[in-house]
């Protein structure tokens, strides 16, 4: 009964399923740091900016926000601070990149990894950061002692 019991388990009351969620907001978000938001930080200050610009909206803007979520969103979530709320700049700019760069053409085109993110991050803001998050510390209710 034991051996049934676990392979059938959810792991919505216990703590692995918050372990789960620890584990894949720090390895998602530490992966997008080191392999790109790090490296558009410094194109930050090169005169004149070279970047996409899928909205329309200039390449310094469409830079500066593409960091934005890549390094300040994505540490915010792997802390597990405003973790929902660091989510949607992140679903928003891997919306972009699949359904405007892409035209959400993914299967056997380079937008697999950016689908990916964007599955990830949008459970995540689903879910929220578990119990191993800031979020979670702050935001409980302490009872008086």
């Amino acid at each position: 009964m034991a051996v049934r019991h676990r392979l059938f388990d959810s792991g919505r009351d216990g703590v692995w399923g918050d372990l789960g969620l620890l584990m894949a907001r720090v390895s998602f978000s530490t992966i997008l740091i080191w392999r790109h938001g790090a490296s558009k930080v410094p194109a930050l200050v090169a005169h004149p900016v070279e970047f996409l610009d899928p909205l329309g909206l200039g390449p310094a803007v469409s830079l500066a926000l593409a960091t934005f979520a890549e390094c300040v969103c994505t540490s915010a979530l792997a802390l597990g601070i405003l973790s929902r709320l660091a989510c949607v700049p992140l679903v928003i700019n891997f919306a972009v990149i699949v359904f405007v760069l892409h035209g959400a053409q993914v299967p056997g085109d380079r937008g697999e990894l950016a689908l990916l993110f964007l599955v990830a991050f949008t459970a995540l803001l689903v879910t929220g950061p578990g119990r191993y998050s800031l979020d979670e510390r702050f935001g409980r209710e302490r009872t008086p002692s």
